[in-house]
């Protein structure tokens, strides 16, 4: 494993036809958009579907879905017990934060909080990773589609009444995944460069298997990704500034975007960081 000395910052875009990306729990599970009509990813769903798609590629995970626990444990606190060497350290909190890290590449990326009830320790990582919630580039339309069940729940000699209900969708949208990985932290976690990149396949395969009712296959996909490499720790730039230097503008020739090509991307250059670009068109 090699140690990873350079900062990262990278951008995911990503379009979503007719399809929930997020939804909102406290909303009727609409997508979630901010008060000027733009949409939002949150970034605790971002790191859920990396999370998968890090186990998908044979990665141990530590924060699992129910849905997807591939070692029997049913919490993290039984994972957390069931694994010998944190077992080993469970009165020692930093050697305690070092197997965790080893044994956990979402501890090693992302950081964790270790406090369980009845535990002797209390262990927070910090991890190098950090992603911010994502934005629609251009306001978000929002439909919503009226369903029924008719099918009976329980055994009866007649029919149930039909169930109404709704389901939300977006109807085209282009989003933009922004964050970063930073060397200092990332040195005292143990994430590598081979970690790096194995976060920069995850993004760039992010909705593979994960079709749902709300998100069906090949209705969300990340079109290209942005990967800056600085030449040092702290970076040539701060990452606002990098981020900044992506600009997408709506064409003139589109006052509604319903395709990735009725945006004009543009890469403004900082001199001394170019950009390694992932197209999904060219894979």
């Amino acid at each position: 494993m090699s140690v990873l000395v350079n900062k990262i910052d990278f951008a995911a875009l990503v379009t979503v036809v007719k399809a929930n990306p997020n939804g909102d729990p406290l909303n009727g599970n609409r997508p979630r958009e901010d008060f000027n009509g733009y949409g939002e990813i949150s970034d605790v769903c971002i790191k859920r579907k990396i999370r998968n798609r890090l186990q998908d590629m044979g990665e141990r995970i530590f924060v699992q879905s129910a849905d997807r626990c591939d070692d029997g444990a049913k919490s993290l606190h039984d994972r957390a017990e069931k694994t010998e060497s944190i077992k080993k350290a469970a009165k020692d909190a930093e050697k305690y934060a070092q197997a965790a890290c080893a044994e956990w590449i979402d501890v090693r990326a992302f950081g964790q909080v270790f406090a369980f009830k009845g535990d002797k320790v209390s262990v927070g990582v910090r991890g190098p990773v950090s992603i911010r919630t994502a934005e629609s580039v251009s306001p978000i339309d929002i439909s919503a589609m009226q369903i029924t069940k008719s099918v009976n729940g329980e055994t009866k000699d007649t029919k149930a009444s039909d169930t109404m209900g709704s389901k939300s969708r977006v109807e085209f949208g282009l989003y933009v995944i922004r964050g970063s990985i930073n060397p200092q932290l990332a040195e005292k976690t143990g994430f590598s460069k081979e970690d790096a990149e194995k976060i920069k396949n995850a993004l760039m395969t992010l909705f593979e298997n994960d079709a749902s009712s709300a998100r069906p296959d090949g209705s969300m996909e990340v079109r290209r990704l942005y990967w800056w490499r600085h030449n040092c720790k702290s970076g040539q730039y701060s990452s606002a500034e990098v981020h900044r230097s992506l600009e997408i503008h709506l064409k003139d020739t589109s006052d509604h975007p319903v395709r990735f090509e009725d945006y004009d991307i543009i890469l403004k250059e900082l001199d001394g960081l170019i950009p390694e670009v992932e197209d999904k068109n060219c894979r």
